[in-house]
């Protein structure tokens, strides 16, 4: 997705046709977001430029409450898009994750081998 104006518009259009209302706003946003679940309203950081605003929003759409019934037939184009993307992203993290399990277990021995014992030596009377 190219990050321009215009697909940040149709981004917050999906949110707009589920009763979302989209805030911008200044605060200590961890992740350059917030959102207030009950009263389906999404806060972003105001200080984020377009390309930062649609990778924030192509992130939490997905995981949001949607009423797919209600959107346009572009915006359900795009919705799918962007679900089918977070799949990916999904299942791609989780292989990196099992691969990188996999790596640790095989390099490291179960048990280190145990050191010999050193013999003190008697001393003379």
């Amino acid at each position: 997705m190219k990050y321009t104006q215009s697909n940040l518009d149709k981004l917050q259009g999906i949110l707009g046709e589920s009763d979302y209302v989209v805030r911008y706003e200044r605060g200590t946003f961890q992740s350059g977001w917030c959102l207030l679940q009950q009263k389906r309203v999404v806060v972003l950081n105001k200080f984020l430029n377009v390309e930062g605003r649609i990778n924030t929003l192509m992130e939490i759409i997905p995981q949001l409450d949607i009423e797919y019934d209600r959107l346009t037939h572009e915006s359900q184009k795009l919705y799918e898009t962007l679900k089918k993307r977070a799949a990916e992203l999904l299942s791609e993290s989780e292989a990196g994750n099992a691969e990188e399990a996999d790596t640790e277990d095989a390099g490291a021995p179960d048990e280190a081998p145990a050191a010999p014992e050193e013999e003190t030596p008697s001393e003379k009377e």
